[in-house]
């Protein structure tokens, strides 16, 4: 071979041309696919935003008013007041429930021929302002107590759904001598703690609603009221406001204090003169705990008592009638 002579196919420009050319085609086409799904994201993104908040500001001129606004720490809670009975119940709501006043209705109308009937509404919940105060129980129960003290209520049976049964706990303990009674509904335990819920989780639950995500994924959800005895117009309030309080700064912090709030509970007992009456969920989807550990707490009282239903944790919205006469039942047993 002559020296000057090159080898077809190594270092020939003709032939490394062709291969470098299409690399680059192959590149610009990827590039081009990645700005085009960029822009749709944005776009996305955008739409999501626009619609939240166009629905946002459509729905908040249609938010009708129940209940009045009490005056508590320089702010104002909402409360509802049903009923004419001799002995008051006040019904503490679960976590996030957006309007609690409108979500009890089924058990108010049961009780409320036999009891006047008080729902609290805690800052960050239903038709109440927002606060900037931690969501400690000490700070939730404080705020109740005072909104009951402004309303002149003084005597009354504490009545709690879900996770309002720790701050319950804390609460019979302080203002014994004001409660005459506890009702659990499905009411959460200390011993069954709520797993912590990290800063960047939370964060990120914060930007979804910030941004409209949180509309988005409720409307593709299941909804929780099908089937049950709200009127149509009942469940478009509970709807509007489920959109307005979902994942606000309260509920988020409240969530944040979750696992203290809990370990702060894990010593307390309720008073043993004080009856205790729980109505929970038979078969709990997570834990097998959820009767033996009521059954304990039980056992705190002379007059404790547990009753099981075949229900979900929102027991109150299907089981109303059962919960309302086991409950006078159960009252008429310990007199």
């Amino acid at each position: 071979m002559k020296q000057n002579e090159v080898i077809k196919g190594e270092n020939d420009p003709a032939t490394d041309k062709k291969p470098t050319s299409m690399m680059k085609k192959v590149l610009i086409l990827i590039l081009k696919a990645i700005a085009v799904l960029a822009i749709l994201g944005i776009v996305f993104v955008a739409i999501v935003f626009i619609v939240d908040k166009v629905s946002s500001k459509s729905e908040q001129g249609k938010i009708q008013s129940y209940g009045q606004l009490v005056p508590v720490d320089g702010k104002k809670m909402n409360a509802m007041i049903q009923g004419t009975g001799e002995e008051t119940i006040v019904i503490l709501p679960g976590f996030g429930t957006a309007a609690p006043a409108l979500d009890f209705k089924p058990l108010i109308d049961e009780l409320t021929p036999f009891y006047k009937v008080v729902v609290i509404e805690p800052f960050g919940y239903g038709l109440s302002d927002k606060t900037d105060k931690e969501r400690t129980t000490e700070n939730i129960v404080s705020e109740i107590h005072e909104a009951l003290q402004n309303l002149q209520i003084d005597r009354y049976i504490l009545m709690a759904h879900s996770i309002s049964g720790l701050y319950g706990l804390d609460y019979v303990n302080k203002y014994e001598n004001e409660v005459s009674a506890f009702v659990g509904l499905d009411s959460s335990v200390p011993t069954l703690s709520e797993q912590e819920v990290g800063t960047s989780t939370l964060g990120a639950l914060s930007l979804l609603k910030k941004l409209g995500f949180t509309r988005l994924l409720v409307k593709s959800g299941d909804d929780p009221y099908a089937g049950l005895s709200y009127d149509e117009e009942t469940k478009e309030q509970m709807r509007m406001l489920g959109h307005k309080n979902m994942a606000n700064p309260n509920n988020l912090n409240e969530i944040k204090w979750m696992p203290s709030n809990f370990k702060g509970a894990e010593q307390l007992t309720f008073p043993n003169k004080l009856p205790v009456v729980f109505f929970i969920q038979a078969n709990h989807p997570v834990t097998d705990r959820w009767l033996p550990e009521h059954e304990k707490q039980a056992k705190d009282s002379d007059y404790g008592k547990v009753i099981t239903f075949e229900a979900d944790h929102y027991l109150y919205r299907t089981h109303a009638k059962e919960i309302a006469e086991k409950f006078r039942a159960y009252m008429e047993e310990i007199k």
